[in-house]
């Protein structure tokens, strides 16, 4: 595609592609869309699933202005037109315009939310256009509309409109002072009864929140009939974190179901809708020998929950936009170590804790800050380790500073080794090491709050609460 050049305008993400003709005197041949030349020269990768002809026979013809639910690139196969885009979308360029007179060798990509309209300057004219969602008579309820006539605006249009041939449903459109801005892409969080679910609630108050009952994600039908159209990012949250009954016959079926079946339903969704999908994952995808676990190191999980994990892990990574969070030693709301130590003390039970596994506890609300860092700052897709930060310590040293936290003796809290834990009962093989490199995270600019000061204020909450 020698030749072609892709030019940015003054609203953001709408690109103009000029592209050659190459003709003889039986007329001309061009490249409308070629997915890998275009996108190597700037481009959006948008997954066009629909290709739309439109005719007019006159000049003069006025369509708009629409902005639509949907990412677009616009050429003509016929004819000349004056093409106007004005930023529909809720932030700091609203209202910011552009117009181009357009022919055969132009096209335009014109993003999610920005109004378009044309008018017709030569008699058959023929558009050309691809969209990345398949339209629908629903899909109108989420157009945004802006008058031709718009004086704040005042696109230059060739043609006076009280000349030109306009529809009357365009003719009503309103004026920029009463449009109300198209929304950005929602936000749905999947598996939202969980402990990460009630952290990532807190955080992302506007997004929609599904537990089981509105979403059960083992059902693929009922994860391929979600009304996803308009949603832009979906937060896995849902998991079978029950890692000893995975060992069991019962529970090996349903932690793949949930850890795996599910996920890949959930792939199958994002690929088709174009969402980004972010997924939460452990640090049972790793045997435990490595002191310290890199985003690069590969799977080797030792029991029926980790390989579940990798597997899922794996599903996700096969998207173009996703995100897996690698965590360990989750604490949030409801029962988990922190609490039942804190239990244990105030009751004045000494316990007995494993002191041969290793690594850094994760607060929800951390990891839920990190899951939202990630999605706004536009941050390369891929996998991001995420805990608190901090020293190394064993189950037995977190144990002994919760006791010490509330006001106990920690020399109440006695070592075990996992050997003796096990005894006698059906337990998950456990990594030695769980601490996992937070080094990719920070260079994105997202600090992990330290362990230790993160559990003074989790214990602080919960004695108030």
């Amino acid at each position: 595609m020698t030749g072609v050049t892709v030019e940015t305008t003054a609203i953001p993400g709408l690109l103009v592609l000029r592209l050659p003709l190459h003709g003889d005197a039986r007329g001309w041949f061009k490249e409308n869309w070629q997915r890998a030349k275009m996108t190597a020269l700037g481009l959006p990768d948008f997954g066009p699933v629909q290709n739309n002809m439109s005719y007019n026979e006159d000049a003069g013809v006025t369509r708009g202005l629409h902005a639509e639910p949907w990412d677009k690139l616009i050429g003509l196969a016929t004819g000349r037109i004056l093409g106007a885009w004005v930023d529909l979308r809720a932030g700091d360029s609203f209202g910011a315009s552009f117009s181009l007179e357009l022919g055969p060798e132009t096209a335009v990509f014109v993003p999610r939310g920005v109004a378009n309209g044309y008018q017709a300057l030569e008699p058959r004219t023929t558009y050309s256009y691809l969209v990345n969602d398949h339209w629908s008579p629903e899909a109108r309820s989420s157009y945004t509309y802006l008058n031709l006539a718009d004086e704040t605006v005042a696109v230059p249009w060739p043609i006076p409109l009280a000349e030109a041939t306009i529809s009357d449903a365009d003719l009503a459109h309103p004026r920029l002072a009463d449009v109300r801005p198209m929304p950005e892409r929602r936000t749905v969080i999947v598996g939202a009864g969980g402990q990460l679910g009630h952290a990532l609630q807190r955080v992302l108050p506007e997004a929609d929140a599904l537990g089981i009952e509105a979403l059960d994600l083992t059902d693929a039908d009922a994860v391929a009939g979600y009304p996803w159209q308009g949603v832009g990012t979906v937060i896995n949250a849902a998991a079978w974190t029950a890692v000893d009954d995975a060992e069991t016959p019962d529970g090996r079926r349903g932690a793949w179901a949930v850890n795996v079946g599910a996920v890949a339903n959930l792939v199958a969704a994002a690929r088709e809708h174009r969402f980004t999908l972010v997924h939460v994952s452990s640090d049972y995808v790793f045997d435990g020998r490595e002191v310290e676990h890199t985003e690069e190191e590969a799977f080797s999980p030792l029991g029926v929950y980790g390989a579940s994990k990798a597997a899922g892990d794996a599903l996700v990574s096969t998207l173009p936009s996703h995100y897996v969070l690698r965590t360990s030693w989750l604490i949030g709301e409801g029962r988990n170590f922190v609490r039942t130590m804190a239990s244990l003390a105030e009751r004045g039970v000494a316990p007995a804790v494993v002191d041969d596994q290793f690594g850094r506890l994760t607060f929800t609300d951390t990891l839920a800050d990190a899951i939202v860092h990630l999605v706004r700052s536009g941050a390369p897709a891929g996998t991001y380790n995420v805990t608190n930060d901090g020293p190394t310590r064993s189950w037995y040293e977190i144990a002994g500073r919760v006791f010490e936290l509330t006001g106990h003796d920690k020399g109440a809290v006695s070592p075990q080794s996992t050997e003796d834990f096990a005894a006698g009962r059906t337990v998950a093989p456990r990594p030695v090491h769980s601490t996992l490199s937070l080094d990719k995270i920070k260079a994105t600019g997202f600090l992990p709050r330290d362990a230790d000061e993160a559990l003074r204020g989790y214990l602080a909450d919960a004695a108030q609460a």
